[in-house]
């Protein structure tokens, strides 16, 4: 059995980014997105979904690219001078991994944001991390304590198996089997450690080689080739041309209201689920 869940990330980062998910809910087959809690435009992304009830919202944990929920002086040692978070994740997740104050900081960070999510009011259907950084030990030991005090939501395994991704794109084959490897080696004990506080994890997901670029013509090849279990497929929409500094692609918006998306979608049988319902099927 198949199942699809559409997610677009970043919601609450921008204006244009809000724009378009809401515009690829409403016209085309997104499904869920993930909130940005620190986002500039995080207010509006939760109006936005206020009045989409259909939508499943989850946490977007950022720690990276970013800016922290908590005041810039309450996690000195995350952020740069201009209070904003590293934009070299590898770099970051090395000294995260061995400083206690960074991750004790982190900790605090993280706990803000699931806070301030709830918050909202709205019902946290998923949670998944900015540049998947939920990867990282410290983010997963965070999320196996935090989660469960806010209902258990479902978490992205984000291992886009290497078969389909090279069936469905037939390019980059280094990089897929890469990142296939990669992906598979760092979440074993991600696995392992959300799966022993009870969170549920989806089966396979397609964007990660993709990242960017996540247009009509690959989803669809997507779609072809869909394992079963539960899968999901992710994007970066946004109200902006592909030439915007805006890093969400309009194309990839294009992709997710394209007619012929939809038709595809619909002659699969598939009807794109929040997390919450996919795993409750």
């Amino acid at each position: 059995m198949k199942s699809l869940i559409v997610t677009a990330d970043d919601f609450g980062m921008s204006l244009p980014v809000n724009e378009g998910i809401e515009a690829s809910h409403e016209d085309g087959i997104l499904s869920a997105t993930s909130l940005m809690t620190g986002g500039e435009a995080f207010e509006d992304a939760v109006e936005r979904a206020r009045r989409l009830p259909a939508l499943g919202v989850g946490l977007h944990i950022h720690l990276v690219d970013s800016r922290p929920v908590l005041p810039p002086e309450e996690v000195p040692d995350l952020v740069g001078a201009d209070g904003n978070f590293s934009n070299n994740p590898e770099a970051f997740g090395f000294k995260l991994f061995f400083s206690p104050e960074m991750r004790r900081q982190a900790e605090a960070e993280i706990a803000a944001q699931f806070e301030r999510f709830a918050h909202t009011g709205l019902v946290m259907d998923h949670v998944n991390g900015h540049h998947h950084f939920h990867m990282h030990p410290v983010v997963t030991d965070a999320i196996a304590k935090f989660a469960p005090r806010f209902g258990s939501p479902p978490v992205r395994f984000p291992v886009e198996p290497f078969g389909p991704s090279w069936r469905a794109g037939a390019d980059k084959p280094v990089q897929r089997f890469f990142n296939w490897a990669f992906y598979a080696g760092l979440t074993q004990r991600m696995r392992r450690k959300l799966e022993s506080v009870g969170l549920a994890l989806n089966d396979h997901v397609f964007g990660v080689t993709d990242t960017g670029g996540m247009t009509e013509a690959r989803i669809l090849a997507y779609l072809d080739h869909l394992p079963d279990g539960i899968t999901e497929l992710y994007a970066h929409p946004a109200m902006a041309d592909a030439n915007s500094k805006t890093y969400p692609s309009f194309e990839e918006y294009r992709g997710l209201v394209s007619p012929a998306v939809k038709a595809k979608v619909a002659a699969l049988g598939l009807h794109p689920l929040t997390f919450k319902a996919a795993f409750a099927t």
